[in-house]
């Protein structure tokens, strides 16, 4: 019929096939345009741009991560482990050395290539090393989610018996090795500043993707502020194999490197009788945290670093020990927590020689100017004239001056020069931040430690974003006597107490003595004048009868001294402080105590003080 068609019409079958198929199918032919090929070349051009941008991340941004990922993968590396830096005190005292041990080394490789060999592996890790087949499960996933398929030290320094039976079982997923193990000679003693070593975890290996499976790195403490140093470099032995696990090659590419031995500031002999006299204070307080630092006032060396509770990193360095472990990380009193650097602290009263300074620059006060002190301040209230605002002293002063205020822990005094009453006109909050600024407050100070805090200063601004109220002349008086919302981390509090010993220079506290230093933070002798009088004062605390550290006045020598008591949990606990210098003409220690919620105050902090200063200067400063 198509074709009949054709024919009468005149045309060809295949133009009759068209046209007849056009009307069936009421298609109509238009032209396209240019428009799809545009759409087309964005989406052509888009896709480039994801895949060169997913290029550029795999083999630029992390090339080094994923290519260490796959050496490890692809080779059989044999490390023969570095020994660590030693580390000792400033008299040569060794603080922390390696011990060399067998390991017992999972072979993560093999045992995944191989998994017809995972329930013995499993067994006999748990019946010779005590490691449940759980906790090794789970580490093999988590190294594995990280690209991580390299040995992994299942226990150290293995007994005679465990490498007997380890060898007995010719299990090619368990291998022994030889290394080192961390060890602290002296233990809680010292571990809030030397810290310890452990395993590396999946942090640890996104920083760094050179690190395996193998390796021990610092985690706390000078351990991890300087273990690139510390760590030195393991030997490396490659050997090459196919995809059968058959060796191809062996290379050395690398010996062992040891790492770099640090001396500290320290005093190791003078840090065990600070740790002990600490120690004991707060079990005759029955108290459990407690805090004791010492620098050299004349150039920032840390002598002792205390934080009580401690923990002992022998344990935390070595593998076992689950339930003990778990002990430490879930305590209350936080003893991982090094409360020296990292605390936040109201200075109660140990801030006011800094106050001192300030309001005699800025002619507040001049040193004989006298306020007196029946034992509270009123402050009008205009709606309530009945009901004055009254301002607490600790006890009835009478007429104080600078010295005599410093020296008694006038509480009326400092509320007078620092927000001001009668006839003075105090600093105010916005005087009062600059002098805390000045004096290096409100910043890190730079110890090499890991973690220090910034501590907190106030300000107008703060207040009002934080709680939508106004700065109110009490809150300048809270402040002014190192009250509410004031903090400070112990080192900052100590650091430019040891300013005003010096006679105005701040130094950087520095724990490694391989550091250059001193290292002076901010140069403020031009205060000298000021600093002399509030010198006095911290002398008048010890010598006057009425001081508040006269009880160190029997210690025959010289020495300056500020105390401090600080309410917390709404004024439910009192913090006791104390800081001091000696000898008082020419100092060569400056110490802080802190107790934390103290019985009486600073009266629980100054016995600790007065030993730990006696001991000192008749074993060092007398000696000298």
């Amino acid at each position: 019929m198509l074709f009949k068609r054709a024919k009468e019409k005149g045309v060809t079958f295949e133009e009759s096939l068209g046209d007849d198929w056009s009307k069936d199918l009421d298609v109509v032919e238009v032209p396209l345009g240019n428009r799809p090929l545009f759409y087309l070349g964005i989406a052509v051009l888009l896709s480039g741009v994801i895949l060169a941008s997913q290029i550029f991340y795999l083999n630029v941004y992390r090339g080094a991560f994923y290519k260490s990922r796959a050496e490890v993968n692809v080779s059989q590396y044999q490390k023969e482990p570095a020994p660590r830096g030693l580390i000792y005190d400033r008299n040569g005292m060794v603080l922390a050395e390696n011990k060399a041990v067998f390991m017992a080394v999972l072979d993560t490789k093999e045992l995944l290539g191989r998994q017809e060999l995972l329930g013995d592996t499993l067994q006999s890790a748990k019946n010779i090393l005590g490691i449940s087949a759980d906790e090794i499960l789970q580490s093999i996933k988590e190294n594995i989610s990280e690209g991580l398929v390299a040995p992994m030290v299942l226990a150290e320094d293995l007994t005679q018996s465990q490498l007997v039976q380890l060898k007995g079982l010719n299990l090619p997923t368990i291998t022994i090795q030889s290394g080192f193990e961390r060890q602290y000679a002296k233990g809680p003693m010292f571990s809030s500043v030397v810290g310890y070593v452990g395993r590396i975890d999946s942090q640890d290996l996104a920083e760094n993707p050179e690190l395996s499976g193998e390796n021990f790195i610092g985690k706390a403490g000078i351990e991890a502020f300087y273990d690139e140093g510390i760590r030195g470099r393991a030997g490396v032995t490659v050997k090459l194999r196919n995809s059968k696990g058959q060796i191809l090659s062996e290379e050395e590419k690398s010996k062992p490197q040891m790492g770099t031995s640090l001396h500290l500031a320290l005093d190791g002999e003078f840090q065990e009788y600070f740790y002990s006299r600490l120690k004991s204070g707060l079990a005759a307080l029955g108290r459990n945290v407690g805090l004791g630092l010492a620098i050299n006032p004349e150039n920032g060396e840390v002598l002792a670093l205390i934080n009580l509770p401690g923990f002992d990193n022998n344990l935390l360095s070595s593998a076992g020990h689950s339930d003990e472990k778990t002990k430490l990380l879930n305590s209350e009193d936080k003893p991982l927590f090094n409360r020296i650097v990292s605390g936040f602290y109201n200075p109660g009263s140990t801030i006011k020689p800094l106050i001192g300074v300030a309001a005699l620059k800025e002619g507040v006060v001049d040193p004989k100017k006298q306020i007196f002190s029946p034992g509270y301040l009123d402050v009008p209230n205009p709606y309530d004239p009945e009901n004055p605002s009254r301002y607490l002293d600790w006890r009835y002063q009478g007429n104080v001056d600078l010295a005599s205020a410093i020296a008694q822990s006038s509480n009326v005094y400092f509320y007078t020069v620092g927000g001001g009453a009668g006839d003075v006109i105090g600093l105010g909050i916005n005087r009062l931040r600059e002098w805390w600024e000045e004096f290096g407050l409100g910043k890190p100070t730079g110890i090499d430690l890991p973690g220090e805090a910034a501590g907190f200063l106030p300000s107008v601004d703060w207040k009002e974003k934080k709680t939508g109220s106004p700065w109110l002349l009490g809150d300048t008086y809270n402040v002014s006597i190192g009250q509410g919302d004031l903090l400070l981390t112990p080192v900052q509090l100590l650091d430019y107490i040891a300013a005003i010993a010096s006679g105005g220079k701040i130094y950087k506290p520095v724990i490694n003595l391989d550091e250059p230093h001193p290292e002076v933070l901010a140069d403020i002798s031009a205060l000298l004048p000021q600093i002399r009088e509030v010198q006095k004062g911290m002398v008048e605390a010890v010598t006057a009868p009425l001081g508040t550290a006269h009880t160190l006045s029997d210690l025959g020598f010289s020495l300056a001294a500020k105390t401090g008591s600080a309410q917390i949990k709404n004024n439910e606990q009192v913090n006791a402080l104390f800081v001091g210098y000696a000898p008082a003409e020419k100092p060569k220690i400056a110490v802080l105590i802190l107790v934390e919620n103290a019985l009486e105050g600073s009266l629980n902090a100054v016995p600790i003080a007065k030993d730990v200063l006696n001991w000192y200067y008749w074993n060092r400063i007398n000696r000298i």
